[in-house]
């Protein structure tokens, strides 16, 4: 009988991987489509790094690595945590994993137990949810508002404590929306995790050399929280390295101790090539990671321009990462060659098929009534690629 696990039949698909797939489906049959639903950078992995990892396959860094990573990573992470954030882990307290999606499911997996209570704001990144619901706890969503950045309130957080929550999953700059908190945001919702001495905060930072308005602002930062902050980053979006599959967890060392106790049952270490490159992407020359900030901070200033120009399409002005998310509701209940379009997932599909652009659906990340664009492809396939939304939505009746 053809019967899979309980945990994993509750298991939703991933939509963003799923829009990928469907967009490489129709270029394999001769369709030209301008992908807007890949949540990666589209430049190369900066020389250097590169030759990093052709040294260490000629000095046969070929073996298994030691479970948490190699210790020049752990150590180089070190540094960078207190050079560049001000955050004082020692190396025992880093764990490098498969991506920071794997960093996260450890910690995850590590601090919550069946019916744990994990606060999650939406609009969130598609994994947060069912991640939570593969360690059999209950995410708490918090809703925001476009009209407000997307971004949640210290009032809202204090709202949705209950006595069996365990943790908050916050993410800035952030996947989906590219909101990015301030140091005094962050500093009113680190006093409210303070009343509660339970929970834990788990601080999503992937997109952290993506921002600007400035200096990243991390909610480990706050010394009275800093025992129960656990930061989640990586090299793939700031070095462009997303295939290199390489993340990390800085965390206390009873969590750091845990995750690494599950990594070493689940997986073992990552790959040995990719931590050497990685620490020659996270101790090397850093004028790669500022030139590809100001190349998206550039992209995202020509799609705004561009989506000013759509009637309808309602805007904020993202402040990190590479993604826009309008609202897209006014186009609701319109129809076009007598289909209705009823949702943003029928908005997304339209698009696909009339425009030849893909998007994700904001249904995935908690919003319905918005869609995901990214901006992390060439200024003339953004120009190309909002000519063709403008004229499609322009079809809408």
């Amino acid at each position: 009988m053809e019967k899979v696990s309980k945990r994993i039949a509750a298991l939703a698909d991933s939509q963003t991987l799923a829009m990928n797939q469907k967009s490489k489906d129709l270029e394999a049959q001769g369709i030209d489509i301008i992908n807007l639903s890949v949540g990666e950078p589209d430049f190369f992995t900066p020389e250097h790094v590169k030759e990093a990892a052709k040294k260490a396959i000629d000095a046969n860094y070929t073996f298994y690595s030691p479970v948490p990573g190699y210790p020049d990573l752990r150590k180089a992470i070190s540094v960078k945590l207190k050079e560049e954030n001000n955050l004082n882990y020692s190396p025992a307290q880093i764990v490098v994993s498969n991506g920071a999606k794997h960093s996260l499911a450890n910690a995850i997996m590590t601090i919550i137990d069946p019916g744990d209570e994990v606060i999650v704001l939406a609009p969130y990144w598609v994994s947060y949810v069912e991640l939570v619901k593969l360690a059999e706890g209950k995410t708490v969503i918090i809703n925001t508002s476009i009209e407000n950045d997307f971004k949640a309130t210290p009032a809202q957080i204090e709202a949705a404590i209950t006595p069996r929550t365990r943790a908050l999953l916050i993410c800035s700059p952030s996947n989906p929306t590219g909101s990015v908190y301030t140091r005094d945001e962050l500093e009113g919702i680190a006093r409210v995790i303070e009343k509660h001495p339970n929970i834990i905060v788990l601080s999503d930072e992937i997109y952290e050399h993506i921002n600007f308005v400035g200096k990243h602002e991390s909610i480990a930062q706050f010394d009275f929280i800093f025992e129960r902050v656990i930061v989640i980053n990586g090299v793939s979006k700031g070095y462009s390295m997303t295939g290199w599959r390489i993340g990390y967890l800085a965390a206390p060392c009873w969590i750091a101790n845990a995750c690494n106790k599950l990594q070493g049952q689940f997986t073992s270490g990552p790959s040995s090539i990719a931590q050497k490159a990685s620490v020659a992407a996270i101790t090397g020359d850093k004028s790669f990671t500022r030139e590809m900030n100001k190349a998206f901070r550039r992209r995202r200033d020509l799609v705004i321009d561009m989506m000013k120009e759509i009637p309808g399409m309602k805007i904020n002005i993202p402040q990190g990462a590479f993604y826009v998310f309008p609202d897209m509701s006014y186009f609701f209940g319109k129809t076009f060659q007598g289909k209705k379009i009823e949702n943003a997932d029928d908005l997304s599909l339209f698009l696909l098929s009339e425009a030849h652009v893909a998007s994700v659906s904001g249904d995935a990340f908690g919003a319905p009534e918005c869609i995901r664009f990214s901006y992390a492809t060439s200024d003339d396939k953004l120009r190309e690629a909002f000519k063709r939304i403008k004229r499609s939505l322009e079809l809408l009746q």
